[in-house]
């Protein structure tokens, strides 16, 4: 009875055990490059930073200024005014800094701006990436984009970025 019993349960989970997962790929860096919302995110943020840098080189420029009219009044100057001058200018290069690590830095405001912008675009194509995977029965999709050591080899048979895009809306040829 035991015997039987065992047997019936293998028979049982037995297609479970032989049935393979689906694995396949998407490469979002491909399916970005494609969407057309992604140049208008990606010039967005191109000419916020070009600003900001901008303003960092005029800071730049104002503490370079400064010491070079200091370096030409040096010998004028008692030295009580030497070090007020060079205080001012130690402040401007403090503030410098600070607005190069607020703007640039990790988490600073530029890199914050950017997620801002990526984030309703990136929310659409995760949405299209679960309804292909749901649609094909994928159990496991990796992303090629994520870097290097994520995928060594991958077989074109098992990319789906194609059919993100077209979950989409997105023509092949853009």
């Amino acid at each position: 009875m035991e015997r039987g019993l065992n047997l019936l349960l293998l028979l049982f989970l037995f297609p479970a055990l032989t049935q393979a997962q689906k694995i396949g790929y998407v490469d979002t860096e491909y399916i970005l490059n494609k969407h057309p919302d992604y140049k208008t995110v990606q010039g967005e943020v191109e000419t916020l930073g070009n600003e900001w840098k901008k303003e960092a080189q005029n800071l730049d420029s104002e503490i370079k200024e400064l010491y070079n009219a200091l370096k030409a009044e040096e010998v004028l100057l008692t030295e009580e005014m030497y070090e007020e001058r060079m205080a001012v200018i130690k402040d401007k290069e403090n503030a410098a800094r600070a607005f190069q690590n607020r703007v640039f830095g990790p988490n600073g405001q530029f890199w914050q701006k950017q997620s801002e912008l990526m984030q309703p675009l990136q929310s659409k194509i995760y949405d299209a990436i679960d309804r292909v995977s749901k649609r094909n029965a994928i159990a496991i999709l990796f992303d090629k984009a994520s870097g290097p050591t994520a995928i060594i080899y991958t077989d074109p048979r098992h990319d789906y970025s194609d059919f993100v895009l077209e979950e989409l809306g997105l023509e092949e040829n853009n």
